[in-house]
């Protein structure tokens, strides 16, 4: 009986198979497209049962050959693109995708707990688990929304678990592949290493210089809640995955050169210190971006508690300096 995880050579979905291989679970079926060939790295230190491609997937799970053979779904797999153009490519990849899987698990009794994201909220101000709260802002944040959509239109046909986990900014090990996507603390991590130096955006949308706020959450919290749910397949719902706590990106800053300091044996600074020293820059605030940008979100967790999850949430400054020291060492081995 495998563990299914898709997108699982990217960021969370690879972490999830780590976490996974940790609790001694190598009955995993790894679904991705490895076309990128170096995503294939995040997975050389987990141990799986097989691997597919996504289409080779849904072949086989259309002709009824997986049937009887999955105890879950943990449904990764996406184009996480927030400036993406190709409508159809979107939509193929995050909703029709999706929707077959969720055809699948109806029809088999199969777990789902799937990635959702914050994007479907769009500029804010709200941001629970509510359609009056969905304002998405950009091509895929639609694409999730409107698969959270059928969830809902179809929740009380469901037969089995479907979780729906609005992930908010998430930054962690394993995300060097994603490029100009990855989080702004890792980032900010090669600028300083590079130059000495951060560069953040000027104010912008009623924010100060670098002030713009998000609810930053480690990978770690993400995998945990994932399992959270494997582990309770009596709770459905979608849910928010955020800290509960928003923190600017000032914030990140200062802990990411404050932990590159602290490893090479120097004192912390303060942000003014940083600012007066020029390691933290301010660069102007892309005009592309304008109208589509988040300048601030923070998860109301009031539902994720409420089903039960009680862990405590790492803060910026605990859980990126955990990250700093994990790059630290694969910048070593």
């Amino acid at each position: 009986m495998y563990t299914v995880v898709t997108g699982a050579a990217g960021f969370i979905g690879a972490n999830l198979v780590r976490a996974l291989n940790r609790r001694g679970e190598t009955d995993i079926l790894v679904v991705d497209d490895l076309g990128d060939g170096g995503k294939f790295i995040n997975l050389v230190d987990c141990e799986i049962a097989d691997y597919l491609d996504p289409q080779t997937f849904l072949d086989q799970l259309g002709e009824g050959a997986l049937d009887g053979a999955i105890t879950a779904i943990l449904h990764q797999g996406a184009c996480a693109d927030t400036t993406a153009t190709d409508g159809h490519f979107m939509m193929r990849n995050n909703f029709e995708y999706s929707r077959q899987l969720l055809d699948y698990c109806t029809d088999e009794e199969v777990p789902l707990i799937y990635a959702s994201s914050a994007a479907v909220y769009g500029a804010g101000p709200q941001f629970r688990e509510e359609r009056t709260c969905d304002r998405p802002l950009n091509l895929y944040g639609y694409s999730k929304f409107l698969f959270d959509q059928i969830v809902r239109r179809r929740f009380a046909d469901r037969s089995a678990q479907v979780v729906g986990l609005r992930y908010f900014n998430v930054y962690g090990d394993r995300e060097r592949h994603k490029g100009r996507m990855a989080s702004v603390a890792l980032h900010f991590f090669d600028q300083y290493r590079s130059h000495g130096r951060v560069r953040l955006f000027e104010g912008n949308g009623g924010y100060g210089d670098g002030e713009q706020r998000r609810d930053f959450v480690s990978v770690e919290d993400v995998v945990n809640v994932n399992l959270f749910f494997l582990d309770h397949p009596d709770k459905s719902g979608i849910f928010n995955v955020g800290t509960g706590a928003a923190q600017s990106f000032n914030d990140v800053a200062v802990a990411v050169v404050n932990a590159c300091r602290r490893h090479a044996g120097g004192a912390p600074l303060t942000q003014t210190q940083m600012q007066e020293q020029g390691i933290i820059e301010y660069i102007t605030f892309p005009p592309d971006l304008e109208g589509r940008y988040q300048s601030y979100t923070q998860a109301d967790i009031g539902a994720l508690r409420a089903a039960g999850y009680r862990a405590p949430f790492l803060t910026v400054e605990e859980g990126v300096a955990r990250y700093a020291e994990q790059l630290f060492e694969r910048d070593a081995s």
